[in-house]
């Protein structure tokens, strides 16, 4: 799937992660704020990345601004960003049904 516009998902409420897409400039740029990324950084890289393998994404600039959030609402917040970057609001595809 290719970002096509800028998107946002989440808050910055404690126990959620604010998810920001926009198009890339040829590759897929991962950046993760949180204040437990010593802690939990490498599993929230690969929860986001795993999100954006199965949706295809391999061009994109991904901004993560974790505050504490478990991996189900990642998921969720990154699939909502990437589905607003295409104006994709019916019928969405969630969770278990995307391959």
């Amino acid at each position: 799937m290719v970002v096509q516009k800028s998107a946002v998902a989440g808050t910055l409420e404690s126990s959620d992660a604010q998810v920001t897409v926009e198009p890339g400039s040829g590759t897929l740029e991962l950046i993760v704020e949180s204040n437990v990324i010593h802690q939990f950084g490498r599993q929230i890289r690969k929860t986001v990345l795993d999100v954006l393998e199965r949706l295809e994404v391999t061009d994109a600039k991904v901004v993560v601004v974790d505050k504490g959030a478990l991996d189900c609402t990642l998921k969720a917040r990154v699939e909502c960003a990437v589905y607003r970057s295409n104006d994709i609001t019916e019928t969405l595809p969630w969770g278990g049904a995307i391959k």
